[in-house]
């Protein structure tokens, strides 16, 4: 029976995940440590801001006060990330692969702090304004931190993984007429 090397083709994508988990704790506690909570420092005009934010929800504040919840789902997700991101490797899938990778640093990222603290940091917000059509807007995006870009990044190259994934499935871009191919 041999031994495996230390550095595996796993470890890569493992290591991307950490990196990803520990940019994302070490900007939260940056904020949470250096900025009052509900405090804005602009950093490009109007557009974007630091605003040290709490949420207690998921994405754009749904789902308040559900901690056990999101507790529960995202070891669900986790589990199912690390089973796929295993089989991605093993099938050479890099690009999903690495987006598996940034999805689980970002969903363990959110995860410690909901269940250490009961809420998530947030700090990065974005407003947007311009006119349209001689009328102008006035949209401020809901606050949030590197852990869910990192997951909205994820997920897009997964999305981009699975289009490209389609047109490699048959000669000329096609997908096979009874849905075969390399799908993982």
């Amino acid at each position: 029976m041999g031994s495996r090397p230390l550095f595996t083709r796993h470890s890569f994508y493992y290591g991307l995940a950490l990196v990803v988990f520990l940019l994302d704790q070490a900007t939260k506690w940056a904020i949470a440590s250096r900025l009052p909570l509900y405090a804005e420092r602009p950093v490009i005009d109007d557009f974007f801001s630091i605003t040290h934010f709490r949420n207690a929800g998921a994405a754009f504040g749904i789902l308040q006060n559900q901690r056990a919840f999101f507790l529960i789902v995202t070891v669900v997700v986790a589990t199912g990330v690390i089973w796929y991101l295993d089989k991605a490797v093993r099938r050479g899938r890099r690009m999903l692969a690495a987006a598996l990778a940034m999805l689980l640093g970002g969903a363990v990222g959110n995860f410690v702090d909901r269940a250490l603290y009961g809420e998530v940091v947030d700090f990065l917000q974005f407003r947007f304004r311009f006119e349209w059509f001689g009328t102008p807007v006035d949209y401020t995006y809901p606050v949030f931190n590197l852990a869910d870009s990192a997951i909205v990044v994820g997920v897009g190259l997964i999305l981009l993984d699975s289009l490209l994934d389609r047109r490699r499935e048959t000669p000329g871009g096609r997908a096979s007429p009874n849905g075969e191919g390399s799908a993982v």
